[in-house]
């Protein structure tokens, strides 16, 4: 019954759905407003009908009248109906902007309705997100996405139109004379466009960006010249550039001055990548008389990470030779930085096959390294290796125009290692030390230095003081140990030299221990004790052969221990003189004048270690060829690394008196001023009491003036205390009587001074009184306004900043307008500096024929030097400079350089000159720009072969 029951009700509810789905159906009158209802339902809420197929404005259906399955249908369709509402707007919006457009005009706003096109003028802008467009006259079509801009005819401005469209996109800025620009694809269409990019400029008469920034040229100019009429172009017919990584351009030629160089290339591109990269390096090309012609200093740049990089050079030339290089620079923050070079040469001069044919392999190594404080405090680490064979300089071209380095004649290489224990005061330093002669190609290395040293302590001192401190707690000791294993040798016999046949090697020991004392408040007192060991693993023990008549060496390796002492006290005080001097002669300026006298004797002793108890010396019988018999006194240890302790015993007694004159003076405001009239009269003197002959030292006498505020007179004077005789040959000696003795003063052994001098027009109108210190403080003022890049010209020397500008055409303040005085007349200027630099040494000319037997002395020769170096700036851009000297010695000039210097604005023109000892020339023309400066350039130099003597 129940089941048949629920079929009736399914059955009824069918048919009802059926009468509601087919409105056609006849049906009752008053069931006709029913009927539409459910119509409406039935389609849904998005679009309601009714049963004739028109519209019904309201969009909610009444769910309280809907039974359950009319209500379920009607959920169902409601969410198919959102979906499809909610699609049809998603697609509205696929098709218009992402954003807003922002825009603004100063003079007016048109709406064309008719062609729906919005018109801005007067310095209009348009914003649309990276986006920037500004010009006098733009137009919108935001049914299209399009706006275009333009420029407005104005024949008050200098190019007739005003108001150019300046288009910026991200960080790139365009100057256009029209641009044509869409919102949704970001393409742009451009005429005459002009940009920057990196140190270039870029400009194309049609033009035509794409979505992904790049833009395509035709009729292109390429140019690194700032000006708005370049001095010269390269004219591109067609060109591709990615901005901010590069340009890709097809047939071109060079344009100089508006007139066409027969200069063409297929095809290039320039870089433009602001970002550390990788890229290939353009090579020199020249020739040379000896090597052919050549291309060389072209390779490829690795840029391996922010920490290192990687140059790889190379060189050839026609006739063979060849030569490879790689430069390396490293980097790691608060921990070390450095770089690496190797060059490996292999030269060939001749024709093969010819007598005259010559092949030479020659390499150059250096390395440079430094360790950042912060890195470790207690550790370090430096390199400086700078080696080289000794035919490598003069076969490597840049090396030939370089006088400082073909006249160098030796190299030292260095590589330093320390760390320091400081609980217990101990540090430890290596180093590995290369010396090297490049006139006969010597070498001398040591490998490795080590050194030990201990600071000082006082073994004596109690950890805790209480009371006075006592005599013996002064004492106190340090230790120097000393590691070394060095060889001199030839530079192609250093890879084949034995270690223990070849090179010398030891460990020497040096413990001072010392104390200072102060007896009856006024003497110091200061005795010192110095022990030092030398350890050697070999010494050589001579005889003579009688039969050869030649002395004969027997190495003999094992341990041995060479030491020696010496002991030594000193007595010094000071006194303290003052002169006040009367007011009546001197007046009031000068207050008082104070003497410090410091007299110091120091009394030192060691034994004779040439004793034969110690070994250290030893003899040996010799007879000659006549059959004379002599006895030869010699060290097995002489030729050791630290040298044996020195024969005889001595006990010397050295004085010295020092000397010190300081004055005290009122200036006009009354303000004491202390002036140092003596800084230094120091007089030494030592006599030995061991020693039998001549046991008196010669006299020094250091003297030192400060004259000036930025100078101080040095000047040390030795004067001999034993007379020259004559032997029964006539030959001149030392001879044990003194100068004393004979009643004359010490014998002068001569002096050496060395002064310089630059000077400039500021330093001539302050010694002729014309320098006005409102023109110091201009140029002060100036100065710091300028650049602080360049050269660091404020010492004194013969380099001026006006020159240093000059050189890299520094910008004319004012725009470049002559500079008039109060008359209204141009204001003459010349920039110049010059420098003298004059040196004299004095000395006995000991050659016999000049010695004067009345008054038995040698006279004195004189030896001077004297050099010049100056600089002059004709102009703005034009600056010669140069250097020159005289030996008077020989009476000849020495080496003089002269170089001219001419910028050109977008181009730099060079040249320098040799004229002594060698003559050769090296001219230069290239571009300043770094893009163009290996592709634009000329070079031209003098072989070392064909050098023309001009004088």
């Amino acid at each position: 019954m129940r089941k048949q029951s629920t079929i009736a009700a399914l059955m009824f509810a069918a048919i009802s759905c059926m009468m509601v789905a087919n409105p056609g159906m006849p049906s009752k009158k008053k069931d006709k407003k029913a009927q539409v209802d459910s119509t409406a339902v039935a389609v849904g809420d998005s679009v309601f009908v009714d049963s004739l197929g028109n519209e019904i404005i309201s969009t909610e259906a009444d769910t309280t009248q809907m039974d359950s399955l009319q209500k379920a249908i009607w959920k169902h369709n409601k969410v198919v109906d959102d979906s499809i509402h909610q699609d049809s707007i998603n697609r509205k919006k696929s098709g218009g902007i992402d954003a807003p457009v922002s825009y603004q005009a100063d003079d007016s706003l048109v709406y064309d309705a008719h062609n729906k096109v919005a018109h801005l003028f007067g310095n209009s802008n348009v914003k649309y997100q990276n986006m920037d467009l500004s010009s006098d006259h733009i137009s919108m079509d935001l049914d299209k996405s399009n706006v275009k801009a333009m420029g407005t005819p104005d024949s008050s401005t200098k190019e007739g139109v005003k108001g150019k469209p300046i288009f910026k996109i991200g960080g790139d800025t365009y100057d256009t004379d029209t641009i044509k620009f869409n919102f949704k694809s970001k393409k742009a269409l451009i005429n005459n466009v002009y940009t920057a990019q990196e140190d270039g400029f870029l400009r194309g008469m049609k033009s035509k960006r794409d979505s992904s920034g790049t833009v395509y040229l035709k009729h292109a100019t390429y140019t690194t010249c700032d000006d708005p009429h370049p001095d010269f172009y390269i004219s591109l017919s067609r060109a591709k550039m990615r901005p901010n990584k590069d340009v890709v351009f097809g047939p071109a030629h060079l344009v100089v001055c508006d007139v066409p160089v027969p200069i063409a290339i297929p095809y290039g591109f320039f870089p433009f990548s602001k970002s550390y990269s990788s890229g290939f390096i353009m090579p020199t090309y020249g020739d040379e008389s000896a090597r052919g012609f050549y291309l060389r200093d072209g390779g490829y740049y690795f840029a391996m990470s922010d920490k290192w990089d990687l140059k790889l050079l190379g060189e050839i030339y026609t006739k063979g030779s060849w030569g490879l290089s790689a430069a390396s620079n490293y980097r790691k923050r608060y921990k070390y930085s450095g770089s690496f070079f190797f060059s490996y040469q292999d030269t060939k001069n001749g024709d093969k096959g010819m007598p005259d044919f010559t092949e030479q392999e020659s390499f150059k190594l250096q390395w440079s390294h430094r360790q950042d404080s912060k890195a470790n405090p207690f550790s370090s680490l430096s390199a400086s290796v700078n080696f080289a064979t000794s035919s490598y300089e003069r076969n490597n071209l840049s090396s030939l125009y370089n006088p400082q380095t073909m006249t160098q004649s030796t190299r030292t290489s260095s590589v330093n290692w320390s760390t320091t224990f400081s609980s217990i005061g101990m540090s430890l330093s290596s180093t590995a030390n290369l010396s090297q002669n490049m006139r006969d190609s010597s070498i001398a290395m040591t490998l490795p230095d080590l050194n030990i040293s201990i600071s000082r302590f006082y073994p004596f001192r109690r950890k805790k003081m209480v009371g006075d401190e006592k005599w013996y707690e002064k004492i106190a000791m340090s230790y120097t140990g000393h590691i070394s294993n060095s060889i001199n040798t030839k530079e192609d016999k250093l890879m084949h030299s034995s270690l223990i046949k070849d090179w010398r090697n030891g460990w020497q020991h040096q413990i001072p221990v010392s104390a200072s004392f102060t007896l009856f408040k006024y003497l110091n007192v200061s005795p010192s004790f110095n022990f030092t060991d030398r350890m050697y693993t070999n010494k050589v023990e001579k005889s003579w052969d009688s039969e050869k008549q030649v002395e004969k060496s027997d190495t003999i390796y094992g341990f041995n221990n060479v030491y020696n002492w010496n002991m030594s006290v000193g007595l010094s005080t000071k006194l303290y003189g003052f002169w006040i001097p009367n007011r009546k002669l001197f007046g009031n300026r000068i207050d008082r004048i104070r003497h410090v006298f410091t007299p110091t004797v120091n009394f030192s002793y060691a034994p004779d270690f040439g004793a034969s108890r110690y070994g250290f010396w030893d003899t040996y019988q010799k007879t000659d060829a006549d059959g004379n018999v002599s006895l030869v006194s010699y060290s097995p240890y002489q030729n050791a690394l630290y040298g044996v302790p020195g024969k005889g015993k001595s006990g010397n007694i050295s004085f010295t008196l020092g000397n010190n004159l300081e004055m005290k003076w009122r200036d006009k405001n009354d303000s004491l001023k202390k002036v140092s009239l003596i800084d230094a009269f120091d007089i030494n003197m030592s006599y030995n009491t061991a020693a039998k002959v001549r046991p008196w030292s010669d006299m020094n006498i250091n003297l030192r003036l400060k004259w000036w505020k930025n100078y101080t007179f040095n000047m040390n004077a030795v004067f001999a205390t034993y007379a020259y005789e004559l032997d029964d040959q006539g030959n001149v000696f030392v001879g044990n009587h003194t100068e004393w003795g004979k009643g004359r003063f010490g014998r002068f052994q001569g002096m050496s001074q060395n002064f310089s001098f630059t000077l400039n027009p500021e330093k001539l109108k302050k010694l002729f009184g014309g320098g006005d210190d409102d023109d110091d403080d201009k140029d002060k003022n100036r100065k710091s306004d300028d650049d602080d890049e360049g050269m660091d010209t404020d010492i004194e020397s013969n380099v001026d900043d006006n020159i240093e500008k000059g050189k890299t055409a520094a910008k004319k303040s004012g725009g470049g307008k002559a500079k008039t005085d109060t008359d209204g007349y141009m204001a003459f200027k010349m920039p110049w500096s010059l420098t003298f630099g004059y040196g004299v040494t004095m000395r006995e000319d000991t050659r016999r024929e000049k010695f004067n037997e009345k008054s038995m002395r040698y006279p004195y020769k004189f030896t001077q030097t004297l050099n010049m170096s100056g600089n002059v700036r004709l102009s703005d851009g034009w600056n010669i400079s140069f250097s020159s000297g005289y030996d008077f010695e020989n009476s000849k000039i020495s080496m003089t350089t002269a170089s001219l210097a001419r910028d050109l604005h977008c181009f730099n023109m060079s040249c320098s000159v040799v004229l002594a000892p060698y003559t050769s020339y090296n001219f230069t023309f290239r571009c300043n720009a770094a893009t163009l400066t290996d592709a634009l350039k000329y070079d031209k130099r003098s072989g070392y072969s064909n050098a023309v003597k001009w004088y």
